[in-house]
C-alpha cells in the first residue's frame, strides 16, 4: 500500500503514532474543499460550513459509536484535552487522578489549570511489565474524597499500552467523578463505541490511525456535559440572538456545544470535512484485515528484537495494537533515534519510562515486513 502514500520511498517510516501519514486521494480531497472555499469565501464559510461539518460529524459519529449532535471538530487531542481542563470547575484542593503514562502535553495541560486553580494532579505510578488485570484496583485505591476527574490515556504515547478503562469509567460515573479520557492513538487504530463506553468526556485524533489530514480531531461530550465546555476562542458563538452577521447565520438554530466550539470563523475546515473520504479509503482496503496484519507484524518484531537483547517484553500481545513500544538497553535516547535516521534511514521514535528505554514502532498498512526486517536489522548492529 506504500505507493497509496506520499511517503519518501527511501525511507523506512515506522513513527505512524506522532503525526500519520495520509494516503494521497485522501489529501487530494481535501485540497478540493480548499479551493472550493476559495471560489466564494463567504459563501463557503458563512452559509455552507454548518452543513458541511454536521455531514461529516455524522459520518464520524457512525464511526465512534455516537451522536453526532455530541460530538465537534477540534485540530488535536491536546486541544481537546485543554478545552475540558479548561472549562472544569476546579477548587483548591480538589483532584484530578491520573497514572505516571500519560502524554506530556496533557500532562503540561493539567499543570497548568492547577496551577490557577489550586487542585491538584495525582499521578498513579502503573509499573511494568504491565499488569492489565490489576490496572483498575491500582488506580482506584488512589480515590479521594477530593477526587474530581480521572483523567486517562486509552492508549498511552510513551509504552504504547491499551488501558482497559470501561470500569473505571463506570465506577466514576457512580461516584460522580467526571471522566476525562485521552484517546489520540483510538480512532481508527481500534474498534470505538463512546456511548457504550460512556464517558464524560472522550476526545480522539483523526490525523493519526483514521487517515484523515493534519488538523483533523474530535471531541465527544454526554449530553449533560454540553453546558461545561467553554470554547478556547470566544467568537460569535457566544451570540445566539446575533443575526446578520457573516458567517453567524449558519450555526442559529444549532447546538450550544456546536455553536460555543465548532464556529471559529475563518479557520480553515477542509481537514475536518475530509473525514469522510478517509473513512471510506479505509473501508476499501478492509481496515480491519489491514489491522490485524499489522498486529502481527508488531508482535513479531518485538519478539524478534527480545530474542536478541534478552530483554522481556512489557506486556502481553493483547494490551497493544499496531504500536509496540520494544525495550532495548538503556542509553540516550535522543542519539539511537538520530542513528537509526541517519545511518539506516529508519525514522521510529525512541521513548523512555522511568529508567526504560523502548523504540516505539507503528504498523500501519503501507508497512511491510521488509520494514520489520529493517528495524530489526539495524538494532542487532547497534546492540
Amino acid at each position: 500500500m506504500k505507493p497509496l502514500y506520499l511517503l519518501d520511498p527511501d525511507l523506512v517510516f515506522l513513527n505512524h503514532g506522532s503525526f500519520g501519514a495520509c494516503p494521497a486521494e485522501v489529501l487530494a480531497v481535501q485540497q478540493g474543499w480548499q479551493r472550493e472555499m476559495e471560489r466564494n469565501p463567504v459563501a463557503f464559510l458563512g452559509r455552507r460550513s454548518a452543513e458541511l461539518l454536521a455531514q461529516a460529524r455524522a459520518r464520524l459519529a457512525q464511526e465512534l459509536g455516537a451522536d453526532p449532535a455530541h460530538l465537534v471538530f477540534v485540530p488535536n487531542a491536546t486541544q481537546g484535552v485543554n478545552t475540558v481542563a479548561r472549562s472544569l470547575p476546579l477548587q483548591p484542593g480538589d483532584e484530578i487522578l491520573s497514572t505516571d503514562h500519560e502524554y506530556g502535553a496533557c500532562d503540561n495541560t493539567w499543570d497548568w489549570v492547577c496551577a490557577r486553580s489550586g487542585a491538584r494532579r495525582v499521578a498513579v505510578p502503573i509499573p511494568l511489565p504491565f499488569r492489565a488485570e490489576e490496572f483498575v484496583e491500582r488506580v482506584w485505591r488512589a480515590v479521594t474524597p477530593r477526587t474530581r476527574v480521572l483523567f486517562l490515556s486509552h492508549m498511552t504515547s510513551t509504552t504504547a499500552l491499551i488501558f482497559p478503562i470501561q470500569e473505571l469509567v463506570r465506577r466514576a460515573r457512580a461516584a460522580g467523578i467526571r471522566s476525562v479520557i485521552d484517546g489520540a492513538h483510538m480512532p481508527g487504530h481500534l474498534p470505538l463505541d463512546l456511548d457504550a463506553l460512556g464517558a464524560d468526556f472522550y476526545t480522539g485524533n483523526c490525523h493519526k490511525w483514521l487517515g484523515a489530514p493534519k488538523g483533523a480531531a474530535f471531541l465527544h461530550a454526554r449530553p449533560e456535559q454540553h453546558e461545561l465546555l467553554h470554547a478556547l476562542t470566544i467568537s460569535w458563538g457566544y451570540s445566539p440572538g446575533v443575526e446578520g452577521h457573516t458567517g453567524f447565520d449558519a450555526y442559529l438554530g444549532h447546538s450550544l456545544l456546536e455553536r460555543r466550539l465548532q464556529w471559529q470563523g475563518t479557520r480553515d475546515i477542509s481537514a475536518f470535512l475530509t473525514v469522510p473520504a478517509a473513512l471510506d479509503f479505509a473501508a476499501r482496503h478492509h481496515w480491519p484485515q489491514v489491522r490485524q496484519a499489522c498486529h502481527a507484524l508488531a508482535v513479531q518484531t518485538l519478539q524478534r528484537v527480545c530474542a536478541h537483547t534478552g530483554l522481556s517484553p512489557l506486556c502481553r500481545d493483547e494490551d497493544f495494537g499496531q504500536m509496540v513500544a520494544i525495550p532495548v538497553p538503556p542509553m540516550n535516547g535522543e542519539a539511537l533515534k538520530q542513528r537509526l535516521f541517519d545511518e539506516f534511514r529508519i525514522e521510529v521514535p525512541v521513548t523512555q519510562h522511568g529508567p526504560q528505554t523502548f523504540v516505539r514502532a507503528s504498523f500501519q498498512g503501507y508497512n511491510s515486513p521488509a520494514d520489520a526486517d529493517a528495524l530489526v536489522a539495524a538494532l542487532q548492529t547497534i546492540f
